[in-house]
């Protein structure tokens, strides 16, 4: 059944011109190993707690050369590549995510730049700049980078595979029937990293520059700066692959985590998890850790693998519905292929490293006072006590980024703030400053107004009464 299902969906993918011969094996083969069912179940029984060895504490790092010439041998050895690919759509912002403003007028793509700029200006070294785009975000980023022509840092940008929807009835792609725009079509997920570098033609030629490792992150985190601690540790044990992993907090339970398994260190994501152990999963005593998607992985083992075809990476499907149609797309993601490098390892990092962006509530604490932003990268005020950040629950009101700006005369000091939950019209005055835990609701319909200079502290307000 599943190969008449297969020489179908071969036959009416031949007939599309908008995507290569490349996309379309990739596609096929996704497929494939999907309807083969050939997803290994976990046995729960034989999970392990990866050890020091296999997960390295970060404090347990050699520090890096100072001498400044070995340092730039070091990161000359080094390409960096943001996954460039999601939209700013859930913040209400047109384009790729990485053009959103972070702070002071700089976007998440200025960030970066300036960080690799002053890098590769300060050690007199070539450290490139790689995007991957989806066909969501391609011509938007290209025309962005023109910007940075005359920076000191080379940017490259390349696509990451497009693959057609799949309609659920029958199994047929999606743009066959008719579907001729953007939403017959797919990004496979970050997994598809590897062999898109391939198929670009990027990874040859960045080898051919004498480029031993790809750091791989996310654009949308702030803390995914290049280290140089890590990059020696990994040049000198010639691990293949390597995970950042921070310690989970109650708001990451949902992450995936390292484990041994049968000898291999691998990925274990919720969705693999049986139900009964579900809870177990998400208790922080048992799984400490969780995945930050900080990567740093080995271009020739990248190479080798994906002409081997060996990066067979556990299949996320995603079901969605376009026009009234359930569509499925079938994703992979880049953590997952930690368990086909070899020695491959996770390293213990403060949780510094991981700030994403994912709403408007963390812009709110990335453009208050709880950080400060020096030659691009931005760093946690010191008067902060407290390791981990403020928890902060805003209302519909302010969760895209225009309407949430909007509501601010100036962001609130939070330094002294444990938790904030808003809801309702609420609007914040100048030099507001939030300590302890704050909770304030405007009644449906009525605007509430914060004044200037106004303290919170461990308070609740219902309305103007309260304040």
């Amino acid at each position: 059944m599943a190969d008449v299902k297969i020489a179908k969906l071969q036959t009416a993918i031949a007939a599309f011109d908008q995507i290569s011969e490349n996309e379309k094996s990739g596609f096929v083969s996704l497929v494939s190993r999907h309807l083969s069912g050939e997803a290994e179940q976990i046995e729960w029984s034989k999970i392990q707690t990866p050890t020091d060895e296999v997960v390295v504490p970060y404090d347990t790092l050699a520090s890096h050369p100072e001498d400044i010439e070995a340092t730039k041998t070091l990161l000359n050895k080094l390409a960096v590549l943001k996954l460039n690919g999601g939209l700013g759509t859930t913040m209400g912002c047109t384009g790729p995510k990485s053009v959103i403003e972070v702070r002071n007028g700089f976007t998440f793509l200025d960030l970066i730049v300036i960080q690799i700029e002053s890098l590769n200006k300060k050690y007199g070294c070539d450290v490139p700049l790689l995007l991957m785009n989806s066909f969501n975000t391609h011509d938007d980023t290209l025309k962005i980078v023109e910007k940075y022509a005359n920076s000191n840092i080379k940017i490259h940008t390349f696509n990451q595979s497009q693959y057609p929807r799949l309609v659920v009835e029958d199994f047929m792609p999606l743009p066959s029937k008719g579907q001729s725009g953007k939403d017959g079509w797919y990004p496979p997920g970050h997994g598809d990293v590897f062999p898109s570098l391939m198929n670009s033609g990027k990874l040859d030629a960045l080898l051919s520059q004498g480029k031993e490792y790809i750091f791989v992150a996310n654009s949308d985190n702030l803390g995914a700066i290049v280290d140089l601690k890590i990059l020696n540790h990994l040049i000198h044990n010639q691990n293949e692959y390597c995970m950042e992993v921070t310690p989970k907090t109650l708001a990451d339970v949902k992450g995936g985590t390292l484990i041994s398994y049968e000898g291999r260190v691998q990925l274990l994501e919720i969705a693999q998890v049986p139900d009964a152990h579900v809870s177990e999963f998400k208790s922080i005593e048992k799984f400490k850790i969780f995945n930050t998607n900080n990567l740093w992985v080995n271009l020739k083992a990248i190479k080798r693998l994906v002409e081997a075809n060996a990066l067979k990476m556990e299949i996320i499907p995603n079901p969605k519905e376009v026009d009234g149609v359930k569509v499925l797309q079938l994703e992979t993601a880049a953590g997952a292929a930690i368990r086909f490098f070899d020695h491959a390892i996770g390293i213990n990092v403060p949780r510094s490293r991981f700030l994403p962006v994912k709403a408007t509530s963390d812009l709110l604490l990335v453009q208050s006072d709880l950080y400060t932003l020096v030659d691009g990268f931005v760093i946690r005020n010191k008067a902060r006590t407290n390791l981990a950040n403020p928890s902060i629950e805003l209302g519909p009101e302010f969760k895209k980024v225009a309407s949430f700006l909007g509501h601010f005369k100036s962001i609130p000091s939070i330094v002294e703030l444990d938790s904030l939950k808003v809801s309702g019209d609420v609007w914040f005055g100048a030099g507001i400053v939030l300590k302890g835990n704050v909770s304030i609701t405007a009644k449906s319909g009525v605007k509430l107004e914060i004044p200037d200079g106004t303290v919170l502290e461990n308070k609740v307000i219902n309305g103007p009464e309260d304040i």
